[in-house]
This record gives structure tokens, sequence and C-alpha cells, in this order.
């Protein structure tokens, strides 16, 4: 299959596809996206992701009065791929990604969580469900969220999807938050999607705790 028109160049792919929710989201082409966060959602969770065209892709929907923070993506006609649940007493601000709808421990696939507590740049480990000791991630994300660049590796050195950040008047009037995601060839594009999501949440966690703890 071709690559769609005006789809980026990209490095050399990583050397097998890089599966994790379904081969059927590694494209043989880079994938761009745009994941579109509603600031003013009541859920605090809600994202569309499109392509390059604009289309709809994924949407990701949050649960309304829950007591633990929970997003579920969702393909363009609503069937759920993943959900993303927040361990609760967690210091590393862990999020658990299990496979469609599911939070049983046998639907597991990867969980994600902040390299360190305090952290001047972004640093965040993912782990995949077999890889139960931990003791050494299966990706990574480093960066600087704030200064909106962001890159995602499989181990420590093989780069495969960036993340920068978009403003425009329309999404600061409208209370939209806008991220352009490039996803290398042969990666799963919903897997990078999720990660987006959840490296926004653990952000937010931050600036909100940040916003209502008192200057020293």
């Amino acid at each position: 299959m071709a690559a769609p028109y005006g789809a980026p160049l990209m490095p050399a792919p990583a050397p097998a596809p890089v599966a994790v929710v379904s081969p059927q989201f590694c494209a043989p082409y880079a994938v761009p996206m745009t994941v579109t966060k509603k600031a003013m959602s009541l859920s605090r969770g809600d994202f569309v992701v499109t392509d390059a065209n604009g289309a709809e892709m994924l949407r990701v929907r949050g649960a309304v009065f829950s007591m633990h923070d929970r997003r579920v993506l969702h393909d363009a006609v609503g069937r759920p791929l993943v959900s993303m649940r927040e361990k609760v007493f967690s210091m590393h601000n862990r999020w658990e990604v299990f496979r469609g709808d599911s939070n049983n421990a046998s639907d597991l696939l990867f969980t994600v969580k902040k390299a360190a507590v305090l952290q001047l740049r972004t640093e965040a480990d993912v782990f995949l469900a077999g890889n139960t000791a931990q003791q050494a991630c299966d990706f990574k994300i480093r960066g600087s969220y704030f200064e909106r660049s962001c890159a995602f590796y499989l181990g420590y050195n093989t780069m495969v999807a960036q993340i920068t950040r978009k403003y425009t008047a329309s999404n600061v009037l409208l209370g939209k938050d806008t991220f352009l995601v490039t996803v290398f060839p042969h990666v799963d594009y919903v897997f990078i999607a999720a990660l987006v999501v959840i490296l926004d949440e653990i952000h937010r966690e931050k600036f909100d705790f940040d916003l209502i703890t008192p200057l020293s």
C-alpha cells in the first residue's frame, strides 16, 4: 500500500512491526494524527483523533463521576479498543491499559508510569503485560511536555513516534488542546494514541496539584 499524499518521509522503521494492541493498526507508512482534547468536557477526558484529511479515527471518553480516572478509546464506529485506568495511591502516576472495555488482569496490555516522582523534563516508562519484573522498560517517552516536544522510543533509542502541540486562536476560544502526532511506519497507532492521552492526563494532574498547593 502506498503512503497517503502528504505523509512525511520517516527514518528507517523498527526492525519488525511494533504491534501492542493489534497488528491491524500498524500501517506500512507514517501515520499523521491530530489529537484534540475538549478542555471543558464534564469528564475531563474526551479526546478525538483525526487523520491527515480530518476524518475521525478514534475517540476517547472518560468516566463521569468515577472514583477512578478511567478512559476508553473507541474506533470511529464506537467499538472499544482499549480502556485506561489510573491506579489509586500511586506515587508515579501509574496507568494500566486493558484490551477492549475490560479491567481484568488477563486483558492487561501494558502499564505506564512516570520514571521519577519529581521531574524537570518529561520521562515515562512503558511496560508490556509480559514484562512482570519491570527491571527495564519496553518503551520510553522522553522530551518536554511544556515545550510541546516529546518522542516515543522502542526500548531507549529506537524512535517510533513524535508529538508536538499546536496552538490556534480557534482552539483557545473553544477550550481545546491540539497535539500533532506522527506515528512511524509499522508502529501501532492505537497504542501511540493511548500513550498521548495518558501523557496529557499525567501532566494535567500535576498542573491541578500545583494550583491547589500553597507556596511555601
